[in-house]
């Protein structure tokens, strides 16, 4: 099988890379697993928050919640809703966010009651509003990705590992499951085991670590505003949002892992019910479902896109930690760009800042 650029990886981000680049280009996704987005993509919290992570991130993620709004004009039903993000906290720690996040605004304690009226009124001082934050249909998103992809001639294949690669004079020989795939550029869209796959292709590896993050779908005993914000404390130790009738929380943990196929630590799960249960009248009265994510990232916490300077034609777009839902659309565009040597000056910056040859990397 012969493509101009081979995908490891078939999560939303090797997808969304796809369907940006298969108008242009021959490309074949190798997806180690039967099912696509497996493992981090569909157990995510479903979520793009403008105010959420470095300024790279931020500028990616407003660059993507303009992308999905015009794919969603497209289609039947919308893949973005609006969820307002409250961040609780003291007066100061409040005028900190206000004084680094440019598009937060301060709301006074009666005005957070008002939005948030299961919160406990002794808990906190003020809040910070996102009010750009969005709820994301992810498994809609993924599958406009990978439906548009094929349309475009995309070749996707699931059940395929990588399990040897071989440099030739125009690219890489690459056993993937049956199949072999030659292919003049090969992209590392592998998220928990892009390192492993970096190092079958002779690349060195980017320091790449997974850390698990678990989410809780829960009931309660008081009715949920199914409308209501997402709320967490300053510190971002918790999250808790409506999920139609039910809430969704999260305790935030970030816990070294292997790559796999990550469990729920039903401990970690037990202590957020507790914590939620003394900061909101709500009364969580069970666990209806619940699943863990591995976030994978460097230590300087955001992705590695683009060329790697050792093994000409090696790729990397990984290590979007917990970004990749809401920088996926952008990243990919990114992405594509350096590729297809067509990114605009403008984003020279934007391109360094990911770079695989970033300082201390």
């Amino acid at each position: 099988m012969d493509a101009q650029v081979l995908v490891i990886g078939g999560g939303i981000a090797g997808l969304s890379l796809a369907w940006a680049l298969a108008p242009h280009t021959r490309v074949v996704v190798a997806e180690a697993e039967e099912t696509l987005a497996h493992h981090t993509s569909s157990r995510s919290a479903r979520q793009m928050q403008p105010s959420y992570g470095p300024a790279a991130i931020q500028e990616l993620t407003h660059r993507s919640i303009a992308m999905v709004r015009d794919i969603s004009g497209a289609l039947a039903a919308p893949i973005l809703a609006p969820r307002p993000l409250l961040t609780l906290g003291t007066a100061a720690e409040v005028a900190r966010l206000l004084a680094t996040h440019s598009q937060l605004q301060r709301v006074d304690h009666a005005e957070t009651l008002r939005l948030s009226p299961d919160v406990r009124p002794d808990i906190f001082q003020e809040a910070a509003l996102d009010g750009t934050a969005m709820e994301v249909d992810v498994p809609s998103l993924i599958e406009f990705y990978r439906s548009r992809a094929v349309a475009a001639g995309a070749v996707v294949l699931t059940g395929a590992p990588v399990a040897s690669a071989t440099a030739t004079d125009g690219g890489f020989e690459v056993v993937a499951g049956e199949h072999v795939i030659t292919a003049a550029t090969v992209v590392n869209a592998a998220g928990a085991w892009a390192d492993a796959v970096a190092a079958m292709f002779g690349v060195r590896p980017r320091g790449l670590v997974p850390h698990r993050r678990s989410v809780a779908i829960v009931s309660t005993r008081e009715p949920v505003n199914p409308s209501g914000p997402m709320v967490e404390p300053a510190d971002e130790s918790y999250y808790y949002r409506p999920d139609g009738e039910h809430l969704l929380i999260s305790p935030c943990e970030s816990v070294p892992a292997e790559a796999g196929d990550a469990q729920v630590v039903q401990a970690d799960i037990a202590q957020l019910i507790h914590r939620i249960d003394a900061v909101t009248t709500l009364g969580i009265s069970g666990v209806v479902r619940s699943w863990t994510g591995l976030r994978t990232h460097p230590a300087d916490g955001l992705p590695v896109v683009g060329f790697d300077a050792g093994v000409p034609g090696f790729f990397w777009l990984a290590g979007q930690g917990g970004y990749g839902i809401q920088t996926s659309a952008a990243l990919a565009t990114l992405a594509a760009r350096l590729i297809t040597g067509q990114l605009p000056g403008e984003d020279a910056e934007l391109a360094a800042a990911l770079s695989p040859q970033r300082p201390g990397l």
